[in-house]
């Protein structure tokens, strides 16, 4: 009996390679059977080349908005703390298999992988040392690059004290510390919904 043809295929990693995508998004995409995949005896995922390239011809297709709209939401977490720091990149992390956040330790870092990273919202604490959360915005909204980046400032000052230092920067939406982590998962799968981010 003859055997079955296997179809000619590649691991995760490689298909996401190809496609430029995380890994993840290659697995939520098999997952959804948006791309054909299988698991091998040994446990290892395999995505056919085929699906692949009509993925990529189909996405050729799609109009420059849909395209935009289905790439990844992407957070930048800027604080000192490095407690306050890993937990809420952790929380975004877990909201959803299309966010991506890194965390930086200060408003330097961030200003440093701002160009690269590109994010959509960024999450920065109000009292930092040498560049404080305040001259961080102002910053980043003078880049005309980053017009429609949503900025969400944090602080555990009280209402009072955030006046007697002018106020929350204009522009930015202000979250009190401790951040509800609940909210801010939920914050973050809203954004993911059609047109909310692009």
């Amino acid at each position: 009996m003859a055997s079955l043809s296997t179809p000619a295929c590649c691991g995760t990693s490689k298909a996401a390679e190809l496609l430029q995508l995380s890994v993840g998004t290659v697995q939520s995409l098999a997952d959804k059977k948006i791309l054909h995949a299988w698991i091998t005896q040994g446990g290892h995922r395999r995505i056919s080349l085929e699906s692949i390239q009509n993925y990529q011809l189909q996405q050729q297709k799609l109009p420059a908005l849909e395209r935009l709209m289905s790439e990844r939401l992407k957070v930048m977490v800027v604080d000192d703390d490095a407690v306050s720091r890993h937990l809420l990149q952790d929380t975004c992390l877990s909201a959803h298999p299309h966010v991506d956040c890194c965390a930086m330790a200060s408003a330097i870092e961030a200003l440093l992988h701002l160009p690269v990273f590109r994010p959509h919202i960024m999450l920065i604490d109000l009292l930092m040392p040498k560049v404080d959360g305040w001259e961080l915005v102002k910053r980043v909204q003078q880049n005309e690059d980053f017009s429609k980046l949503q900025i969400i400032t944090l602080s555990a000052l009280s209402l009072a004290e955030l006046k007697d230092r002018g106020g929350t920067p204009i522009g930015s939406r202000f979250i009190a510390k401790p951040v509800d982590l609940g909210w801010l998962r939920g914050y973050l799968v809203g954004l993911l919904a059609p047109q909310a981010w692009a």
